[in-house]
């Protein structure tokens, strides 16, 4: 059966997309009228490696089985959708028409998947050892967050790297690293239903007889996405420098010693909130795979081109082991970097305003 899914963000949300796509499902993107109008029109390009093929791929939406539209946030009409799916940056949603729309999905008691790197608070509070916590700091307007039941709220790891190419329409997207969507699963057995369903389905999908890479794994662990924590602690953040951002590459493979040391210790606070050493991945496969990741990270870019405002998994993280009292140096450090960098941003932006 096609199921519905609203996608808000058009970015990083059109992989996820394609793969709804391509197993049949039905898919809206929602994002700024000016997007919407592209897609609506063109659709959108994926680009991706298949399994030892020296080129990628081109994958158009308008090839593939399912329906694709896109929306501004102010026309959505949530009676039509089984699933919402989070696929912009935390500080995107707190623009006016898409808090209006939050306010509208909390409401109407959706099963929202986030594929964000910055976890949604009420997802957080489903962590027994996180629920009191003090966290709201790392995030740039928790309010955003308030009228969700955590229960309905989930989180997938976005593993997959990709980006829009700086000089192609905002309808393409080029997949750099094909891993997988990593799910923990929702409160309620239906959800669960819905998202093992959209598994299979996605897993099912063949291209000239090839397997697809970047599939939807559902896991019974809440900890699963928390593997990502220890990558974007150690290589991400740390793209962003005193000066120029640097590769993810080189983030983590300058110093490998400390590289290791800053992802043991965040591997450590998920196992104290809970994890299971199986749910996360050991650093000599995450050192290899950034081998590959020549460009800096989202963050990093973001914060060099003028956002004020980036994603903080770093504070998070580094709020969460303060509170735990096993508080890290390097971690302290990073944060200290990335908020010297976001305060000279603001600085910028105000002298520039006068």
């Amino acid at each position: 059966m096609a199921r519905n899914v609203l996608i808000l963000g058009a970015s990083y949300g059109s992989l996820l997309a394609t793969k709804l796509l391509m197993a049949g499902h039905n898919v809206t993107l929602v994002c700024r009228k000016k997007t919407a109008e592209l897609i609506n029109r063109d659709g959108t390009e994926v680009r991706i490696k298949l399994r030892d093929e020296p080129t990628h791929r081109s994958i158009f939406s308008r090839d593939l089985p399912g329906t694709l539209d896109a929306t501004p946030p102010a026309d959505v009409d949530l009676s039509r959708y089984d699933l919402v799916c989070l696929a912009m940056q935390e500080p995107q949603y707190t623009n006016h028409t898409i808090r209006v729309l939050m306010i509208k999905i909390a409401e109407a008691k959706l099963p929202c998947l986030s594929i964000m790197n910055m976890p949604p608070l009420p997802y957080l509070k489903r962590i027994p050892a996180l629920a009191e916590m003090d966290l709201e700091e790392a995030y740039t307007n928790a309010q955003v967050w308030e009228r969700f039941k955590p229960g309905l709220v989930s989180l997938c790891s976005p593993d997959p790297q990709a980006f829009r190419p700086p000089d192609e329409a905002a309808n393409v997207l080029h997949v750099g690293l094909p891993t997988n969507f990593k799910a923990a699963a929702f409160a309620d057995k239906a959800h669960n239903q819905l998202l093992r369903e959209l598994e299979a389905d996605i897993d099912a999908v063949r291209m000239d007889g090839q397997d697809v890479p970047v599939k939807l794994k559902v896991f019974d662990s809440l900890f699963v996405p928390l593997a990502k924590w220890s990558m974007l602690l150690t290589g991400n953040y740390r793209c962003i420098t005193p000066t120029e951002p640097q590769p993810i590459r080189d983030a983590v493979h300058a110093d490998l010693k400390l590289s290791k040391s800053i992802y043991e210790h965040v591997d450590a606070i998920a196992r104290r909130l809970g994890a299971d050493p199986q749910d996360q991945v050991p650093f000599e496969k995450y050192a290899k795979a950034a081998e590959s990741l020549l460009k800096p990270s989202s963050a990093a870019r973001a914060v060099a081109s003028g956002a004020p405002f980036i994603e903080r998994v770093d504070l998070l993280v580094k709020l969460i082991s303060h509170q735990l009292g096993v508080p890290n140096a390097e971690i302290d450090r990073t944060v200290q970097i990335v908020d010297q960098k976001l305060n000279e941003k603001i600085v910028e932006g105000g002298s520039g305003a006068l």
